[in-house]
């Protein structure tokens, strides 16, 4: 039936009444369907959890959720407060106290953080929190494998490889990778909740004996494994939320054997491209995807190099996988945020994360998702924007890939 039909051109609608409108239908089916359906919310490996939209309603509210419904509006409000004047006041937040504050309270902050995002990721994204470089021809998926097992191949991890995972999230690089290596993979993430979800997943595909992740903190690796304990170990745009990279990284050594390597990709930004901090500019964008991520603050390539350096490493190698990123050859990483018009991709678009943040809001108001969700969407749907403008200018990457290797 045509809009004119019911006496409404097409051109005097609003495009975001429309939106609004669709999310807001599309929420109240979702509580009568809720209400009547008699099956309970299932974790699956291989369908993806939150793999249709229907599962907006288990944001942040699922029975495998460590915050309590009122604790999430508490804790989006405690992450707030270490980021103020974060997108009022351009510098607020890289002032020398407002870091040095983020860097004491990193362990709060980074858990918090995944306490409130890690249902977000998984709905938008899959179960691998991460971008990658990707090529002409190749889908948002490939890219992502693609990614990961570059870095297996080249932190030279074998079938007999005891392998440490650095902020292995919810788990999906470290399955693709141990069922890709055949190795021993253990994963460590400082969030709780993750360590739930992902030894679900890693039994439910039935490689729980050889890939699972424990809770600890990457800043303090030696307080859970003994020297010498891994053969490699890896980091997938983990580090960038650690305060400080020296410590990290000389962790990352005491845990690995004489000789061995150390792959990563990293978040940061690239004065060798342009970025200036004395740019307002460039400082709102770096501190919008600092605010958006969880991050102390963001790091540049020689300041990486330089930290692994001095931790007792060897850097081999060392590049931005993203630098051929306007060429011709491949789609810009941060492209995924705009989405292509499949029902996954759409999620990862801008519309798709109005619509996201307008069904958010609207269980939030109907006492469906707890207090709190919207802030934790209009969080991520902000940062998204921010992540976008500092691919385009290329003043960020977070596909800066380095292999180290132990002295």
């Amino acid at each position: 039936m045509s809009l004119a039909f019911v006496g409404v051109t097409a051109n005097a609608i609003d495009p975001s009444l429309l939106i609004v409108g669709f999310s807001v239908i599309f929420a109240l089916h979702l509580v009568f369907t809720r209400l009547s359906s008699s099956s309970s919310f299932k974790r699956d490996v291989y369908s993806k959890t939150f793999s249709t939209m229907s599962h907006v309603a288990s944001l942040l509210s699922n029975p495998d959720s460590v915050l309590s419904r009122e604790g999430v509006k508490e804790s989006i409000s405690g992450y707030e407060t270490l980021f103020a004047g974060a997108r009022e006041n351009v510098g607020k937040t890289s002032t020398a106290d407002s870091i040095e504050n983020r860097a004491k309270e990193y362990q709060a902050m980074v858990s918090s953080f995944y306490d409130l995002v890690t249902d977000f990721y998984e709905w938008g994204w899959g179960q691998s929190f991460h971008f990658a470089p990707r090529l002409v021809g190749e889908t948002f998926e490939e890219s992502i494998v693609r990614a990961e097992y570059y870095l297996a191949l080249r932190a030279n991890i074998q079938p007999d490889s005891k392998v440490l995972d650095l902020g292995c999230g919810v788990g999906g690089p470290m399955r693709n990778i141990q069922q890709f290596t055949g190795a021993d993979i253990t994963g460590i993430t400082i969030n709780e909740y993750q360590v739930g979800v992902g030894n679900q997943y890693c039994a439910q595909r039935g490689i729980d004996q050889k890939c699972h992740s424990i809770q600890g903190d990457f800043q303090k690796l030696s307080e859970k494994f003994e020297p010498e304990s891994f053969d490699a170990a890896y980091a997938i745009e983990a580090t960038c939320h650690s305060p400080d990279r020296s410590v990290c990284f000389k962790q990352v050594a005491h845990c690995l054997k004489k000789g061995a390597l150390f792959a990563a990709y990293d978040w940061v930004v690239l004065p060798e491209c342009g970025y200036d901090s004395n740019n307002p500019d460039h400082v709102r964008i770096k501190e919008g995807i600092e605010v958006g991520n969880g991050l102390p603050t963001l790091a540049t390539t020689q300041e990486i190099v330089s930290a692994l350096e001095d931790s007792g490493f060897e850097v081999v190698d060392a590049f931005d996988a993203n630098k051929d990123v306007h060429s011709g050859h491949q789609i810009p990483w941060y492209y995924t945020l705009y989405g292509s018009f499949t029902l996954k991709g759409f999620r990862m678009t801008r519309l798709g994360r109005i619509c996201t943040h307008v069904l958010v809001s609207t269980l939030e108001f109907l006492r469906i998702a707890p207090q709190g969700s919207a802030r934790v969407s209009s969080l991520l749907n902000t940062t998204a924007l921010d992540l976008v403008e500092g691919g385009r200018k290329e003043i960020f990457t977070p596909s800066f890939f380095f292999v180290a290797r132990k002295k």
